[in-house]
């Protein structure tokens, strides 16, 4: 008798049993590994508050994409992968050192760093890859194809890595940018690679629970940096009077509110839509590897512009300041709209609201000092979270209006 796919997966040394309850749960050997990216964005917020500027942005924006795609991919390969299983949780392990020297290297990634920056890197995207292809190859030939695929686009997009590294500022950023784009237009191609054919979304029957739960809890993660960053500015104060108390329960209430707005409508309808979609595939790629980049860049952004203004509430609000308090929650938003889009099928109207009045601060910045446009963004926030959860509290899952 010839074995059924799920009962071969079941009987697999790495993959995790198909079909099953345990099929989405998130283990805890992957909560572990997420212990590295909690340092890894405090170091990316540390790092672009240090250098706040347009080329500090565009810096810090290249490594959190870098960041991101290290993590996401390593989600899409865990759905499949059983973490509870010996090996792969070494791969985790070994996973999860690398993500700890990439994290060293974060702050000088674009001096002294840059190489150990790159091989890090390089060493995650190619090895976990490898690996993956490798312990599939017997169960499940035709993902292992598709990891071979994706095991030679990170090493083509090595190239560029390595070589940034060995050139310095505008030179490595604009090779470095190059590796990205390679990885990044690469899933939209099919990994397509001469002899070895290309990919098909169909084929990716990934499991809805897990992707949500994972991304998720990165999400919560970015949160937790905004509360950290918050009590590490008041905690450095020498007093702590009313009004900078006051403060803290604002930048708290905003993240609160960002919590609010990304969890009670969208996290769980994702997770629904894709359990239940014949294109799983397509649609996690769309809901969870690119439009969660604007989310999590949204909060890293939030928690630098807490800093600021917790640091210094009074005077003029130059444009750091002003740039971060705004473009944060824009950024966050956007995310959202396109997130919730993406499984919906339509824009939230309110968010689209928020962006508006947003952007409308932009025009009284020059008659606030930064506390008082670090307030009225939150305020912005909880309109949209209020808009959102009165238009959708009774609204059933399946028939969600435009709001």
């Amino acid at each position: 008798m010839t074995a059924t796919n799920d009962e071969r997966f079941a009987n697999s040394a790495c993959l995790r049993a198909r079909g099953t309850a345990r099929e989405g749960k998130v283990a805890f050997a992957e909560l572990f590994f997420d212990l590295i990216f909690v340092l890894t964005i405090i170091q990316l917020s540390h790092s672009l508050a240090a250098h706040y500027s347009p080329l500090g942005l565009v810096e810090a924006a290249m490594l959190m994409l870098a960041v991101w795609w290290v993590w996401i991919y390593t989600t899409w390969a865990t759905n499949w992968l059983d973490p509870d299983k010996a090996p792969v949780r070494v791969l985790l392990f070994v996973l999860m050192f690398l993500g700890l020297m990439l994290s060293i290297a974060i702050p000088t990634a674009f001096g002294a760093g840059g190489f150990l920056f790159a091989l890090t890197y390089v060493a995650m995207q190619v090895g976990r890859s490898a690996f993956t292809a490798y312990v599939m190859r017997r169960d499940w030939p035709e993902n292992s194809a598709n990891f071979i695929r994706i095991t030679a686009w990170s090493a083509f997009s090595a190239v560029f890595w390595f070589a940034g590294a060995m050139v310095e500022h505008e030179a490595r950023l604009a090779l470095w940018l190059v590796a990205l784009g390679i990885e990044y237009a690469s899933p939209a191609l099919g990994f397509a690679v001469p002899g070895l054919g290309r990919s098909s979304v169909s084929d990716w029957q990934v499991s809805g629970e897990h992707m949500a739960e994972r991304c998720a809890l990165f999400v919560i993660i970015c949160l937790g940096e905004t509360i950290l960053v918050t009590g590490r500015t008041v905690a450095g104060m020498e007093l702590l009077d009313g009004f900078t108390v006051f403060l803290l329960a604002t930048a708290f209430f905003s993240t609160a509110t960002m919590w609010w707005i990304y969890f009670r409508f969208g996290h769980g309808e994702a997770a629904h839509l894709i359990e239940h979609s014949p294109t799983p595939g397509r649609i996690a790629r769309m809901a969870f590897t690119y439009a969660h980049i604007p989310i999590v860049a949204g909060i890293i952004l939030s928690a630098v512009a807490e800093e600021f203004a917790l640091a210094h509430p009074h005077g003029h609000v130059d444009f750091k300041t002003a740039s971060a308090i705004i473009g944060g929650p824009v950024v966050f938003l956007l995310g959202n709209i396109w997130f919730k889009a993406a499984i919906r099928g339509r824009s939230p109207l309110s968010h689209l609201a928020g962006i508006a009045g947003l952007l409308a601060l932009s025009l009284a910045v020059p008659f606030f000092e930064p506390y008082q446009l670090f307030m009225a963004a939150a305020a912005v926030l909880f309109i949209v979270a209020l808009w959102e959860f009165l238009s959708l509290k009774s609204t059933p899952a399946d028939d969600v209006a435009v709001v």
